[in-house]
Parts: C-alpha cells; sequence; structure tokens
C-alpha cells in the first residue's frame, strides 16, 4: 500500500512539472501571437497610407484627364485661336508631355501600390494562417493539458478511493476483531452458564455427536464428560445410567418434553430435548436432565396418604350412607318432615363425601398405575342412555331442553363399560351443574372412518380463555366456576381424561366464556 502511495505522488509531481512546462510555452505564444498581432497592425496602418496616397493620386490624374478633355474640346472647337497661339500650344503640349510623363509615373506607382497591397495581403493571410495555426496548436496544448490535467485528477480520485478504502478495510478489521472478542465474551458467559446450570445439560452436535456436558449431567449420570465427546449419543447404551435416556430419546433424536427417566432407586430424570436452529439451520440438540426424584416423592407420599386417608373415610362414610337410608326408609320408625328433610341434607352430603372419597382412590389407583381395565365389547349408545335416564331427574329440576342424537347403527367398542360410564357420567354432570335453568344440552354420538366421535354440548357459563390450559389438570375449577358451584372437587377432567385415552382415544374441548363449551372424545371401533 504505502509502495503504491508513493509512486502515485511521484506520478503527480511529473504530471504537474508537465503542467508547469505547457503553462510556460502557452505563455511564449502568447507573447509571439500578441508581437504578431501588433507587427499585423502596423503593415495594416501602412498599406492603409498607401491606399489613401493611391487615391489622391488617381483622383489628380482624374482631374488631369478631365483637364485635357477641356482642352482637347477647345482645341477642336477653338481651331482659329490654337493657330493664334501656336507658341502657346507647344507650352500647352510640353505641358501635355509631362502631364502623360505624370500620368505614366502614376500608372507606375499605382501598380507598385497594388503590388504592394497584394504582398501585404499575402502577408496578412501569411499572418493569419499563423495566427490559426498558433491557435490551432494552443488549442491542442490546451486538449492535451486539459487531458492531463483529468488523468492527474483520476489519479487523485483513485488515490482518495483507495484511502477511503484503505481506512473501511481497516475500520471493518476492528469491527470483525470487536466481534470476535465479544463472541468469544459471549461463548465464555454461555459456557459459565451451562457449566454452573442446576439442570444437567449435554449438547450434541450435528451429526448427534456428544459436544459438551456439564458437571450436573456428569453427576446425574455419573460418568466423566470426557469419555462422552465425540461419540454419537445413540451408541451410549453400554452405559446403564445413560440407557434410559436413549432410549426416549431414539437414535434419530427426536424431540422430547418433561419425559421421566428413572435412572436409578434414587434417582428420576425429566429429560427434554430441544434442537439448536441458527437462522432457520439445524446445528444440533441440547438435552436437558432435570431433577425431579424430591418432587416425586412428595408426590408418592402425597397420593399414599390420599389413598390412606380415601381407604379410612370410605368405610364409615358406607356405614352413615346405609343408616341414613335407613331412616329414610322408616326402618326405625316414622320421622317428621322436619327431621326428614335434615335427613334427606345429611344424605346428600355424605353422597357428595362418597364420590369426592372415590374420586381421590380412583386418583391415587391412576398414579400408581393400578387402574384395572376390564374391556368388553359394549353399545357405547346404550351406555350414553343410561347416563341420561339416570340424570333425567335432575334435567328437569333444572328445565334443561337435553337432546340425544346418534347415528342409526353404531359399531361396538371395546372398553370397560365402568370406566367410560364414569367418564361419560363426568362430562354429563358438568355440562348439567354449569347449564343455567332452561339452557340445552345436545349429546352426540357419530361414527367417523375407524372410531367413534362422543360429543356434549352446553349452553353453560363456558371456561375462561386464559384457563383453559389446565383444563384436565387435577382439582382445576374455573375462577366462574367457583363463584357459579361452590361445591366440586376438580378431578372428575383429569379422571375422565385417563380413562379415554387409556381406551386409545382422545379428548378435547371448545368453549367460549359465557356461551357454553362443548367436550369430545373419540374410541377406537372394536376390530
Amino acid at each position: 500500500m504505502e509502495k503504491n502511495n508513493s509512486e502515485t505522488k511521484k506520478d503527480i509531481e511529473e504530471l504537474n512539472r508537465i503542467v508547469k512546462l505547457l503553462a510556460k510555452q502557452n505563455f511564449e505564444l502568447l507573447k509571439a501571437k500578441e508581437e504578431l498581432e501588433k507587427e499585423l497592425k502596423r503593415m495594416i496602418e501602412h498599406s492603409k497610407t498607401l491606399i489613401r496616397r493611391d487615391l489622391e493620386l488617381m483622383q489628380k490624374r482624374d482631374e488631369l484627364e478631365e483637364k485635357i478633355r477641356e482642352l482637347e474640346k477647345a482645341k477642336e472647337n477653338e481651331t482659329v485661336l490654337r493657330i493664334r497661339e501656336l507658341a502657346k500650344t507647344r507650352d500647352i503640349e510640353r505641358k501635355v508631355a509631362e502631364l502623360e510623363k505624370a500620368k505614366a509615373s502614376l500608372d507606375e506607382i499605382s501598380k507598385m501600390l497594388v503590388r504592394r497591397d497584394l504582398e501585404l495581403m499575402q502577408k496578412r493571410d501569411e499572418l493569419e494562417e499563423k495566427l490559426r495555426e498558433l491557435e490551432k496548436a494552443k488549442e491542442g496544448e490546451t486538449v492535451l493539458r486539459i487531458r492531463e490535467l483529468a488523468k492527474t485528477r483520476d489519479i487523485e480520485k483513485k488515490v482518495i478511493e483507495l484511502e477511503k478504502m484503505r481506512r473501511f478495510l481497516m475500520d471493518a478489521l476492528e469491527e470483525a476483531k470487536e466481534a470476535k472478542n465479544k463472541a468469544e465474551e459471549e461463548k465464555d458467559k454461555t459456557l459459565a452458564i451451562i457449566q454452573n446450570f442446576a439442570d444437567g445439560i449435554l449438547v450434541l452436535d450435528k451429526e448427534n455427536k456428544v459436544y459438551l456436558v456439564n458437571p450436573q449431567a456428569e453427576k446425574f449420570l455419573n460418568i466423566k464428560g470426557s469419555s462422552l465427546i465425540g461419540r454419537i449419543f445413540s451408541e451410549l447404551s453400554n452405559f446403564p445410567n445413560i440407557k434410559p435416556i436413549v432410549e426416549v430419546v431414539g437414535e434419530e433424536i427426536k424431540e422430547v418434553f418433561r419425559k421421566e427417566v428413572k435412572i436409578s432407586d434414587n434417582l428420576i430424570l425429566e429429560v427434554t430435548v430441544v434442537a439448536i436452529i441458527l437462522e432457520e439451520e439445524k446445528l444440533g440438540h441440547l438435552i436437558i436432565l432435570h431433577d425431579v426424584t424430591r418432587e416425586k416423592f412428595v408426590e408418592k407420599m402425597k397420593s399414599e396418604f390420599v389413598s390412606i386417608s380415601a381407604h379410612q373415610l370410605r368405610t364409615p362414610l358406607s356405614i352413615m350412607k346405609w343408616i341414613l337410608k335407613m331412616f329414610l326408609d322408616g326402618d326405625f320408625g316414622e320421622v317428621t318432615p322436619k327431621q326428614r328433610e335434615y335427613i334427606e341434607k345429611t344424605y346428600q352430603t355424605n353422597e357428595r363425601m362418597i364420590k369426592l372419597v372415590n374420586d381421590l382412590l380412583n386418583v391415587s389407583r391412576i398414579e400408581e398405575g393400578r387402574f384395572v381395565y376390564k374391556m368388553e365389547l359394549s353399545d357405547l349408545g346404550s351406555i350414553c342412555q343410561s347416563m341420561f335416564d339416570a340424570y333425567q331427574e335432575e334435567i328437569k329440576r333444572k328445565n334443561l331442553e337435553f337432546t340425544f342424537n346418534k347415528s342409526q347403527e353404531l359399531p361396538k367398542v371395546n372398553v370397560d363399560v365402568e370406566k367410560i360410564s364414569l367418564a361419560i357420567q363426568n362430562l354429563l354432570e358438568n355440562a348439567i351443574r354449569y347449564t343455567p335453568s332452561g339452557g340445552k344440552i345436545i349429546m352426540s354420538l357419530e361414527t367417523k372412518r375407524n372410531y367413534i366421535e362422543f360429543s356434549i354440548k352446553d349452553t353453560g357459563i363456558g371456561i375462561p380463555k386464559s384457563q383453559q390450559e389446565r383444563v384436565f389438570t387435577k382439582f382445576f375449577r374455573g375462577s366462574n366456576a367457583l363463584k357459579t358451584e361452590t361445591e366440586g372437587s376438580g378431578l372428575g377432567l383429569f379422571i375422565t381424561k385417563n380413562i379415554i385415552e387409556a381406551h386409545g382415544g382422545k379428548i378435547w374441548f371448545e368453549s367460549e366464556e359465557g356461551k357454553g363449551t362443548t367436550f369430545y372424545f373419540t374410541l377406537p371401533v372394536a376390530g
């Protein structure tokens, strides 16, 4: 770059010297032109003087010729006078001869003046030609000078552009250095975060090879990260603690969200796999290992407590139910209307307690994997009809318009009648409970391809949009439901979802607060 700048400066100095030389030559040419113009003016003035003298001589010649004509006329008209003045005639002839001589002299002078005039005109033409040549030469030199100046300016412009480019490259280099330093700093920060993260983290590259293992992951898996780096993740099944994770993730590294994996009796991990994507390019995968051992232990303790409590409550509640039933049936004698009113209220409250205990026991069985299913071929339409018949009195009491629609011929389904009845009962109870008096409920069964779709639509209070994600979780009850119906455990939909999914079906809903809700579930047709 410095060599190019030095050569450019030399070229500029040489161009400046040429420009000065051209300027000097131009000055000399201008000076010569001025001298020639002065000489031309002098010659033109001299020519004008000669022309004036020539004109004067020609005028005198014309005057003499006029006099000669007058004399000849006088000679012709006055012959007698000529004779008389013979002596004078000779004198006149002498004068005529002198005049002729003068005329000849004047002719010679005139010819000489014409020649000199022609010579002057020729010299003037020559001078004008020289002037034109000088002007042409001057124009050529000016063009050359302009070209040289343009070339000089072009060189200067290129030098400026080169300087700008040099500065731009230097700035770009500085920015690149800053970006590199910043990237290194960010990389160090990210690495520090990963190294100190409370969860275990494994980073895989594009080829699913282990790129990074943080200390917490080493602790969970009881293995040094250096023994895993560079190895394909699916080939790590020979490590006992990694094998369960490999089985969940799969050979192709599928995305997983909070999948529980039991590593040992004292360690349960929640595995999440996410793709690492940068500008639509997949760079690898991130495997996050979250320790949920304590949560699972607490959950197990809670389930066991609920199960034991429910079992302990079930017997006295059942005894209380039968005793109250005997009072209502008059087995212990007649009861007064007031006593019957109180006994019926107690009986209803006891029934709700029994249902709550049953729900708690069902939840406990589901969580412990003890929710046993006895499958048999059944008619789903008959099951729905029996549920409707059981709740006819409640529907009439609330003045609800109930419609049951079903296809003419429904195929059989392989289900546990008791469990499916419980699922339909939960959905029907919710529709009745949260639909105001005078509302509508529509229950439908429809055959679609290789499954039957059940739906129950109501014109009830609906579910707030902000709470719809929690509908199938344990103990969930909508904020508007709590205001409308204070009683309820919030376990019905959790149990229903598990029952439907255990039968190989799907359950979902559509709801708008203040307008109503529609629950759907599907069950596969018996093969």
